[in-house]
């Protein structure tokens, strides 16, 4: 059985006792690290070198998206999910791009284990509450119909429907980093979305990924 190494970060030691309590009932589940806030989360992946780094959205020094970008960056293999207690906020929505995951705190054992695993996978995994606000503005501002992209550009935006930076869609299509940016740019325009994330989000609901 493949372990999935798991590192958490939050600033109440008695919040992180506890999850590392409940993640230790899974037998897939190795708990390698705990840390007190976002910056000692990133300082310690180079040591511990996690499968996912479990954060906390609001912490001392760097918050969770904080520290998620910054693990995104210069450990690519290691998976980011923000575990957050914190009313859904609208800037939460811009940040989504710079981690895998997005749950709330109230979620059951049960169902962190899932998401966890999900990303673990290579999947992407937001709490419900996030995919149903998304959709609820995509639906305020949906348009007739969806809007027509050249192959080149489904073909980036399928890659962007999953966990791969745009360093390594660049890769996959033999192209440089800079003209992937330009295509994202264009899908973005065309689908009137802010980001990556609410893009792929409305490509989904306008069955272009389909």
């Amino acid at each position: 059985m493949k372990m999935i190494r798991i590192l958490l970060a939050d600033d109440h030691a008695v919040v992180r006792r506890g999850l590392a309590l409940v993640l230790k009932q899974e037998p897939d589940f190795e708990v390698v690290g705990e840390a007190h806030d976002g910056e000692d989360a990133y300082n310690r992946i180079f040591d511990l070198a996690p499968d996912i780094v479990l954060l906390d959205y609001k912490m001392p020094r760097w918050d969770g998206f904080t520290a998620a970008r910054n693990i995104r960056r210069d450990m690519a293999s290691a998976r980011v999910i923000i575990l957050s207690g914190a009313p859904l906020e609208d800037e939460i929505f811009d940040r989504l791009d710079d981690v895998h995951g997005y749950v709330h705190k109230e979620i059951s054992p049960a169902n962190l284990a899932r998401a966890i695993r999900a990303v673990a996978r290579g999947e992407r995994y937001f709490d419900p509450m996030i995919t149903q606000a998304l959709l609820k503005q995509r639906s305020a501002s949906s348009k007739a119909s969806p809007p027509t992209l050249s192959p080149r550009e489904h073909e980036v935006l399928r890659l962007m429907a999953t966990p791969a930076t745009y360093r390594e869609i660049a890769d996959q299509l033999i192209v440089a980093e800079s003209t992937v940016h330009t295509y994202v740019r264009r899908i973005l325009k065309k689908l009137d979305q802010p980001n990556r994330t609410q893009a792929v989000l409305a490509a989904n609901r306008d069955g272009l990924l389909a």
